[in-house]
C-alpha cells in the first residue's frame, strides 16, 4: 500500500524549505522567517504549528525573536505541562544551542538568517 500524500499550502511549503536552510547548531526566529517570506511572524508559527514532516524539516529550530524557546508541537510557550518546551530545549541542546533555565538563548551567536 503507497503511503499518503501529505498535502500542504504553498505558503507552508514555503516555510518548510526556509526551515531546511537552518543548519544544525544554529537557530533562527519567527520574525527573520517572516522576513524572508514577506509574511508575518503568526503567518510562520501557524505553519510550523502543523508541520508534517518534522523532525527532518527541523521547526524546533525557530525561537522568538527575543531569545526566548517559544513554544514547540502546537504547545505555544509556558503551556501548563511544560513537556513540549523542554523536549524542544534537549533537542536544540543536543544541536548545541544552549538555553539558561528560563528558556532564553544564551549565545547570540547562535542565531541565523541567511536564508536564499
Amino acid at each position: 500500500m503507497a503511503a499518503a500524500e501529505v498535502k500542504v499550502t504553498e505558503f507552508q511549503s514555503r516555510v518548510y524549505a526556509l526551515l531546511k536552510q537552518i543548519p544544525k547548531g544554529r537557530v533562527s526566529t519567527y520574525a527573520e522567517m517572516a522576513k524572508a517570506l514577506a509574511s508575518s511572524p503568526r503567518a510562520v508559527g501557524g505553519a510550523l504549528r502543523v508541520n508534517p514532516f518534522a523532525p527532518e524539516v527541523p521547526c524546533h529550530r525557530i525561537i522568538q525573536a527575543d531569545g526566548y524557546v517559544g513554544g514547540f508541537k502546537g504547545e505555544w510557550q509556558k503551556a501548563p505541562s511544560g513537556v513540549n518546551q523542554k523536549m524542544k530545549i534537549d533537542i536544540l541542546r543536543d544541536e548545541g544551542v544552549q538555553f539558561d533555565a528560563k528558556g532564553m538563548l544564551l549565545d547570540k551567536t547562535s542565531l541565523w538568517a541567511d536564508f536564499r
